[in-house]
């Protein structure tokens, strides 16, 4: 008799995975400075879309990033001198929140260069992905990992760097070497600065929803579905702004955010105008906002009497509309519509 096949094995450790959803990164990661999409970099900034993985693609992750240590044992293995983030300074700041980690360094030993340092750049690829890389080179193939080992070299003061490339499915090697491009890189930069600092939300890549760099995009809903956030934290918040100096600043404390203390916001939180699709109206109170809601008008802000918290308005505006329930609601002081 065959053993039955335990189903059950994959489903369980790819939810052990999905449990462990890392939180949103505090910054604009250089990795991102080269997506074409000024709004996607803007929504994920803001963490008003917060992209949750299954959790066959974080063992995706997971695999790359285990890959990194082996590519740097064959390349010190062939005598390249390979200085890894635990072993010096891996942190590129550009302030007002641009910033990133570079893979390696390595001081000399790259064949053709042996004396010059290089920005040490490691991705894995999937078959197809692979051979467009090997056919076209990063720049064309990958312009993303392009732009981010611009920005690494501009942030560090040097002027090469190695990509190195393996293919997951047949172990192929690809390495190139990438030389700095200033202008590139500064361009890259100051796009990234002026999406963090910025309080509106950008124009999207396009208007067109059926767009093959839009219908796939974690920010589809956003720009062409429902147009609302599910967030509620201080960067989806009219009070709070991103600062020069990259921390947050919130209006209605006027105080610095810590960042974990973004992560949850206060009671006081408002939607940022930007991230609903209400019409919204002159307020009397500048800690509240005035939205139109199935043509009823309704106060967002530290939930009370007649006026509603950002979590009531997202988990049912309609509700929140409905004029039975809001005598329901008044009646019942601490009471809050949750769905």
């Amino acid at each position: 008799m065959q053993i039955p096949e335990l189903d059950s094995i994959p489903t369980l450790i790819d939810e052990v995975h999905e449990a462990k959803q890392e939180r949103p990164r505090p910054h604009l990661g250089a990795s991102m400075l080269g997506h074409k999409c000024d709004r996607w970099l803007w929504l994920s900034f803001r963490w008003a879309v917060v992209e949750k993985f299954s959790g066959r693609m974080l063992r995706l992750f997971r695999r790359g990033h285990n890959e990194e240590q082996q590519i740097i044992n064959d390349l010190r293995a062939i005598g390249l001198d390979v200085r890894t983030p635990s072993e010096g300074q891996s942190r590129v700041d550009f302030d007002c929140h641009v910033s990133g980690s570079i893979d390696a360094r390595i001081e000399k030993g790259v064949p053709g260069a042996v004396k010059t340092p290089h920005i040490a750049e490691f991705k894995t690829h999937s078959l197809k992905s692979f051979n467009e890389l090997n056919s076209k080179g990063v720049q064309a193939a990958k312009p993303m990992h392009w732009a981010q080992m611009q920005v690494y070299m501009w942030g560090t003061g040097l002027d090469r760097a190695l990509y190195v490339a393996v293919c997951k499915d047949d172990d192929r090697l690809y390495t190139e070497r990438v030389r700095l491009d200033k202008e590139a890189a500064q361009k890259f930069v100051d796009r990234g600065r002026r999406i963090t600092l910025s309080d509106r939300m950008p124009e999207p890549l396009s208007v067109d929803p059926t767009w093959y760099e839009c219908k796939y995009c974690p920010g589809h809903d956003q720009c062409f579905g429902s147009k609302t956030t599910k967030e509620v934290n201080c960067r989806t918040c009219a009070h709070s702004s991103a600062l020069s100096d990259s921390t947050w600043h919130c209006a209605r404390w006027d105080d610095i955010i810590p960042t974990d203390a973004q992560h949850h916001g206060c009671e006081a939180h408002v939607l940022h105008p930007d991230l609903v699709p209400w019409e919204r109206k002159d307020s009397a109170n500048e800690w509240q906002a005035v939205y139109v809601i199935k043509g009823k008008t309704l106060v967002n802000g530290e939930p009370g009497p007649g006026v509603y918290s950002s979590k009531e308005l997202l988990a049912n505006a309609d509700a929140c509309a409905d004029e039975d329930l809001q005598k329901l609601r008044d009646a019942w002081p601490g009471s809050r519509v949750t769905g």
